[in-house]
């Protein structure tokens, strides 16, 4: 088991924001995280990856404790995620946002020239390569979405938290933003937690999904028993009247 995380807890004041949670992700699964905004999909990200602490519970990698552990002791292990806002350099270039990652990340490249040669490798393989050396800020929507996986593939992770990668993107974006994420965990032999607001997207990625509503769980399963769930049914998409 890669990740497992055991009855986690988060509460900001008063503010439950997860309530036990409970997950587990095998190596080279793709797992999905599916609720609407609220539902506390963003910070279970966020605890795992080590930019929050849990109230209450355990996060474990390879079986031993991160929950409590600092970010960058947490990407080193093989842990990086994307962000919601994407917020690159925006006064550096592409290439340069990247190699970023390669010289700080688990993969620790020991000098910026072959940080910005690995960098160039990684764009190319998300389709970025002719815009490596224009800035970040004149990216498109879809071209910064991409980045964003670009960077986090620059810390060489095992697990890979996607979160809302493809939002914003057009039907053709998205498929072919699949395509490309399907790619990228075979050749890098990863393991990715999805969240994302695309269902179509979500029910095809994804061997299995958790439900949160109101930082409960209240469904897991396939997507065939996820979207049969009626306590999923009732809490997003309401009763037939």
């Amino acid at each position: 088991m890669l990740l497992e995380v055991e009855g986690v807890s988060k509460a900001f004041g008063g503010l439950m924001a997860l309530t036990d949670v409970n997950l587990t992700v095998e190596a080279g699964e793709t797992v999905g995280i599916m609720g609407a905004n609220g539902a506390g999909k963003t910070t279970l990200f966020s605890l795992i990856a080590g930019n929050d602490r849990p109230t209450r519970g355990r996060i474990r990698l390879d079986g031993e404790r991160i929950d409590g552990r600092r970010p960058d002791q947490i990407s080193r292990r093989g842990v990086a995620r994307t962000y919601q806002i994407v917020r690159p350099f925006a006064g550096m270039t592409v290439v340069e946002n990247v190699a970023i990652g390669c010289l700080f990340g688990a993969r620790r490249e020991p000098s910026r020239r072959r940080a910005l040669e690995q960098a160039r490798v990684i764009l190319d393989e998300v389709g970025l390569g002719a815009r490596a050396d224009h800035m970040a800020s004149d990216l498109t929507v879809a071209g910064l979405k991409r980045l964003e996986v670009a960077r986090a593939l620059a810390a060489s992770p095992r697990l890979l938290m996607l979160d809302e990668v493809m939002a914003g993107l057009t039907p053709n974006e998205v498929a072919e933003a699949l395509v490309m994420l399907d790619g990228l965990k075979q050749r890098y032999g990863l393991t990715l937690l999805v969240v994302e607001h695309v269902m179509r997207a979500l029910m095809q990625m994804c061997g299995r999904i958790l439900v949160l509503h109101h930082g409960v769980t209240i469904a897991s399963g396939t997507p065939g028993e996820v979207g049969a769930n009626p306590a999923v049914i009732d809490a997003y998409l309401g009763k037939e009247t």
